[in-house]
């Protein structure tokens, strides 16, 4: 293993993402974070907008300077709202930087369905093409072996490492998946809105952005690959009441019959040594509180004979697994360290 000490900015850190990045690397014995920015805050201690990092090594917040950013890290994490990091990671890469992407920017390959899905101009195509998607357990390798990673969206890690074993092995028909997925209020991010706000969503649970949500090519460009041929699915999201938190309750119809107990193995030999991937023995299936502040991905199932369906289902914390613990994740496989270093927590519990 290497054991190289690297120097790592974040950039958009008074998110909910940025945050947790601070949190999780303070914890990381290879990585010194040298640089926390903020356009709108820079100056100002980070405590005065989140008073649990007072003591944090770096505790002022700088502004946006390249030149700045490039003297003081080896890596940046750009935790930037979608259409800000299509500016910026050109320049960063650049700049000689490893680039490691929690926005949208760059996950999807195609520039029309970006359009389409984020209403942004897409980035440049050579630079799509040069960003690895960071799904972890599937495209780990390909990790190791760039500079530039997109790192993937909540609900679309929870729902992929879900599926996507069954989808490979050809056990399911990939155009009958159905994905109804619910979230914790933090996926909103902190910003003000009405959705978020307390006598909203307190004692209420709905649906939003029906058919329309920005995951769903993600997911479908990820399933078509592991099908061999075009994928198209259903994808519901729902807010809860709860800080973090993703359920994704997924079905499908099977190609052959199966049993829970061949499912379990599958998905065990899938995962065989990545760690952060947990499947449950037959009849049992996961919660949201048991990963939570973790960068685990719980999994069970089970099989209806009577319907010829699979429901799979998956949890993850949208903050960590879901965000700032991949990224954290895809960092350890480009460095090519333990793809665990700096993340093995225990889950928060109760």
């Amino acid at each position: 293993m290497n054991a190289k000490q690297i120097r790592a900015a974040i950039v958009g850190s008074t998110g909910y993402g940025g945050v947790e990045l601070i949190r999780l690397l303070e914890s990381h014995p290879n990585v010194t974070v040298t640089s926390v920015i903020s356009s709108s805050s820079a100056g100002a201690p980070i405590a005065d907008g989140y008073p649990h990092l007072t003591e944090i090594r770096t505790d002022l917040l700088d502004d946006l300077d390249i030149e700045l950013i490039r003297d003081k890290a080896d890596v940046v994490f750009l935790a930037t709202p979608h259409g800000v990091s299509l500016k910026l990671a050109p320049q960063f890469l650049e700049a000689g930087l490893k680039v490691i992407d929690l926005s949208g920017d760059f996950r999807l390959k195609s520039g029309d369905a970006y359009r389409q899905w984020y209403k942004h101009e897409p980035a440049d195509q050579a630079l799509v093409d040069r960003a690895v998607y960071g799904l972890s357990e599937v495209y780990g390798d390909l990790v190791k072996q760039t500079d530039f990673v997109s790192n993937p969206g909540c609900f679309t890690t929870t729902s992929l490492l879900g599926l996507y074993p069954a989808v490979k092995a050809g056990w399911i028909d990939p155009n009958s998946i159905i994905i109804d997925a619910k979230s914790g209020v933090s996926g909103a991010g902190r910003g003000l809105n009405l959705s978020a706000h307390y006598s909203e969503i307190n004692e209420n649970f709905k649906a939003y952005k029906l058919n329309k949500h920005q995951h769903t090519p993600e997911i479908e460009q990820v399933l078509s690959e592991a099908a061999g041929r075009p994928v198209v699915t259903t994808f519901t999201t729902h807010l809860v009441p709860m800080t973090r938190g993703i359920m994704s309750t997924m079905y499908g119809t099977l190609t052959e019959k199966r049993t829970d107990a061949e499912f379990v193995e599958l998905y065990r030999q899938f995962y065989e040594g990545r760690k952060f991937v947990r499947v449950r023995p037959a009849g049992h299936w996961p919660a949201t509180k048991e990963v939570y502040g973790t960068n685990y991905c719980d999994i069970g199932f089970s099989v209806d004979e009577r319907t010829g369906r699979v429901t799979i289902i998956s949890v993850t914390d949208n903050l960590v697994k879901g965000a700032a613990g991949q990224a954290i994740q895809n960092l350890n496989l480009l460095m090519n360290w333990d793809e665990t270093l700096g993340l093995q927590f225990t889950p928060v519990y109760p």
